[in-house]
């Protein structure tokens, strides 16, 4: 990249079936802009659900694309007709995985990560190992391995979020990964550090969309303040308090270091019943990100609409090009 030229970034949260207020907050911008959002960043950091958004992208998919296989699948990934799934969940993952398999598999086919249009980073963890899994197109010489694994596995990897899937096994390799949001669920933070450390962008070019899936509006209770393991674990509050803190907390630290004018965070607050990883009112979500897209769209176009990236050449993959290398 141009040393001197801005730098890009989309950061997209987790959220579970919330990533359909991301895809269509995403797909009203892009209506407004009359470009496609995919064209504006340099780089792409989805965790979780954003993981599928991000990929999405990088597959060719416009946003309102991407929001149409949210709402058509939503309810074959997260069947409970009966409510039974809520007596499983004490003691086994939530949801079997085959259904989501197969919807990713439906919208990626066998497209491979290195394919993907735009650079992107997708955080999971490795459960084996206690570390931190990145999947990586090959935006830099050294990373030579993950473009060559297929979009549907990386989609399974940073989606297999504990208790409510059972954890990915990279074929293969046999890694036992989950959901990067245990760590990265608002992975702003990592689109930095790559654009820094891949692509050695200057802190002061670096401008940064994070976008959430909204955060729910759940009181903390005061008995909380003394609260023993049980209660604390047999409610969604230590899960809301987590994501909520790490996310807050990478947003903050984005901030220190490039500044609170290059960096933006659309993340707004919602009721209890848009709050669940897993059931949602579609419609309701879709109206509360067209009246946000709506507000958000003039401050977009004026900060990151006019932005043309440098042309981005995988160095290795099926797309990679003769002599790449010798220009980075």
């Amino acid at each position: 990249m141009s040393a001197d030229r801005p730098f890009q970034v989309l950061a997209i949260d987790g959220g579970g079936v919330r990533g359909i207020f991301t895809a269509a907050l995403l797909a009203g911008l892009e209506e407004d802009l009359g470009r496609p959002v995919g064209d504006l960043f340099d780089l792409v950091v989805g965790t979780s659900t954003g993981g599928i958004i991000a990929l999405g992208l990088g597959a060719g998919l416009a946003p309102a694309e991407i929001l149409d296989f949210y709402v058509s699948e939503k309810d074959r990934i997260f069947p409970n007709r009966l409510g039974w799934r809520q007596l499983r969940h004490p003691f086994a993952a939530k949801y079997g995985p085959e259904r989501l398999e197969t919807a990713v598999r439906r919208v990626f086919g066998d497209k491979l990560l290195g394919e993907s249009r735009v650079p992107l980073v997708i955080p999971s963890y490795n459960l084996g190992e206690n570390d931190v899994y990145l999947f990586k197109t090959p935006h830099h010489d050294r990373l030579r391995r993950d473009h060559k694994v297929p979009m549907w596995q990386v989609a399974m990897a940073t989606t297999a979020a504990p208790t409510f899937f059972p954890a990915f096994r990279l074929p293969g390799d046999h890694v036992r990964l989950v959901d990067g949001g245990v760590w990265a669920n608002n992975p702003a933070m990592v689109g930095v550090t790559e654009a820094v450390s891949m692509f050695g962008c200057s802190l002061e070019n670096i401008r940064l969309l994070s976008v959430g899936t909204t955060m729910n509006m759940r009181t903390r209770r005061t008995q909380l303040d003394n609260a023993g393991l049980l209660r604390w674990i047999s409610s969604p509050t230590v899960v809301d308090v987590l994501l909520s803190g790490q996310s807050a907390g990478a947003f903050a630290q984005v901030q220190h270091l490039i500044g609170p004018d290059n960096a933006r965070r659309l993340n707004p607050p919602a009721p209890d019943e848009l709050s669940a990883l897993d059931t949602c009112h579609a419609h309701d979500l879709i109206a509360k990100a067209a009246h946000h897209s709506r507000i958000f769209s003039p401050e977009f176009t004026r900060v990151f609409g006019s932005h043309v990236p440098d042309p981005y050449v995988p160095l290795h993959g099926p797309n990679a090009q003769e002599g790449a290398h010798a220009d980075r």
